[in-house]
């Protein structure tokens, strides 16, 4: 398929998964808006290398998404910039854990504000522009922690529940606009944070990296496997594509099995 001529605006996409789906929205043609934190040089040579590889434009915000005046100016500049936002992925996210009575509020707020919020002032700001052009895919990230839960993870979880109630309502409302609104709901993801985590625990607990991966993953999945960011940009692309048009309003589990229990 491709995507050439539509454009795509990723949040937190610097790295991990939402690098994943920016590079594989890239690849099928699609111009990119990144979005995230870190080092300016890096993120810039990131821009570039994207930009290069697959030929299209590829620009950069930083806002912050727990600010909804500054997700609404990151609509804004990518539609300034590079014409259009025709494909959302609200993706930036972050974690705490700490059982409910001791869970920091300012840490719940926080979470609340980038997890859910954020998905929320995302449509909110790109869904008139899809609507005038007839198209449009968001695609939220979930987790299987939308549909399930885990102990020590109250904001996270509520705010991935919220996700998906959020994007049911919003793939209602735009049934015939043009426009799908869809949930992906990954398991354990193998990103360069979780890579790092695994080698320090199992210098911790004097195992191999292998055996803390098989205990960590089997935990929670009958399928003892990490998913990648780049299988999850692969279900990100099929989303947008037309074999895709009448799914939505749906979670898409990529999650080795693990809300199947």
């Amino acid at each position: 398929m491709s995507l050439k001529g539509k454009v795509a605006l990723v949040t937190g996409s610097t790295s991990g998964i939402g690098l994943g789906i920016a590079r594989a929205l890239a690849a099928e043609g699609a111009d990119i808006m990144l979005n995230g934190f870190g080092d300016a040089a890096q993120i810039e040579a990131l821009r570039s290398d994207i930009a290069a590889s697959h030929g299209g434009k590829v620009g950069y915000s930083g806002a912050d998404i727990s600010r909804p005046e500054q997700i609404a100016g990151m609509v804004a500049e990518a539609v300034k910039t590079l014409g259009s936002v025709d494909i959302l992925v609200n993706n930036a996210g972050i974690q705490f854990t700490a059982n409910v009575e001791d869970f920091p509020d300012e840490r719940w707020d926080q979470i609340i504000a980038i997890n859910m919020s954020g998905v929320f002032h995302g449509m909110k700001a790109a869904i008139p522009g899809m609507k005038a052009k007839g198209w449009g895919r968001i695609i939220n990230i979930a987790s299987a922690h939308g549909l399930v839960a885990s102990a020590q993870k109250v904001a996270y979880v509520a705010a991935k529940h919220g996700v998906l109630g959020m994007t049911k309502v919003a793939a209602i409302e735009l049934a015939n606009a043009g426009v799908t609104v869809n949930a992906i709901c990954p398991g354990w993801v193998l990103t360069p944070l979780v890579e790092k985590q695994l080698h320090d625990r199992a210098e911790k607990d004097g195992k191999t990296v292998e055996q803390e991966t098989h205990d960590l993953v089997a935990e929670k999945q009958p399928m003892v496997k990490f998913t990648t960011p780049e299988q999850i940009g692969g279900l990100a692309v099929f989303l947008c594509s037309d074999a895709a048009a009448t799914i939505t309003g749906t979670p898409l589990s990529i999650d080795g099995g693990w809300v199947a229990q």
